[in-house]
């Protein structure tokens, strides 16, 4: 997978912006723009990841019956 690309920078900063905005709103504590910070953070790594580890593992031409 290319990480220089455009698309998993916007599909991942949507994540943060869906993420973050869920759990600003959604709380009433007293750190909660610390922790929408760190649970968009974390949501929009974690999509990276598995768009990395999904594109990685299509990627076998071995088990085409063609």
């Amino acid at each position: 997978m290319n990480f220089k690309g455009v698309k998993l920078y916007l599909s991942m900063l949507i994540a943060f912006v869906v993420v973050f905005l869920m759990n600003y709103l959604g709380s009433d504590a007293d750190d909660r723009l610390y922790r929408a910070l760190l649970n968009g953070l974390a949501g929009g790594i974690g999509l990276g990841i598995s768009l990395w580890y999904m594109s990685r593992k299509n990627n076998d031409d071995h088990h085409q019956m063609d």
